[in-house]
């Protein structure tokens, strides 16, 4: 028979940090637009939920100026970046100089049905609405349902592993 176990304690966040960093994750850079302003920023917690209907998750740090924009444009687009994107990056990560405008400006744009911008010559790009979020912690989850999608032919992937980028080529 199986018994319930007293209340583990939670592991510290430096241990769940050096964890984290051995679960390597696509590298997206996440794109709204709308009134609540245009925005992108880094992120690699990105999954999908279920494919009926097709839904993702982000997650995304409550302080972020961005937050506040998803919740107010409700779309938004997961650009997978490919490895020779990979300079995008710590632009929109705002590991460097400029405003918005200035990070946009890096590379091209297109829409496809939310009207969020796309990163042309993305491995794949996820047009969504987002139709609910929560609070967990630190940070928003928001599930998105996804209205279009474009993806890139062949082309090198990138992944975050080990505090590091890595390229992964195809099969």
């Amino acid at each position: 028979m199986w018994q319930a176990a007293e209340e583990p304690e939670l592991v510290d966040q430096k241990t769940y940090r050096e964890a984290m960093a051995r679960l390597g994750a696509a590298v997206n850079v996440i794109t709204t637009i709308g009134p609540g302003g245009k925005r992108g920023f880094t992120a690699s917690a990105v999954c999908s939920v279920t494919d009926s209907p097709p839904t993702l998750l982000v997650c995304l740090n409550r302080t972020s100026d961005s937050n506040l924009a998803l919740k107010e444009n409700r779309v938004l687009c997961v650009n997978t970046l490919a490895a020779d994107q990979q300079g995008l990056s710590p632009v929109f990560a705002g590991m460097t100089e400029g405003d918005y405008d200035a990070r946009f400006a890096t590379a091209n744009w297109s829409t496809l049905a939310t009207g969020a911008p796309v990163l042309q010559g993305a491995l794949v790009s996820f047009d969504c609405r987002v139709t609910e979020w929560t609070e967990i912690g630190t940070h928003s989850v928001f599930f998105c349902e996804v209205e279009a999608v474009r993806s890139a032919e062949g082309g090198a992937g990138l992944i975050y592993f080990g505090r590091g980028y890595h390229k992964v080529a195809a099969p």
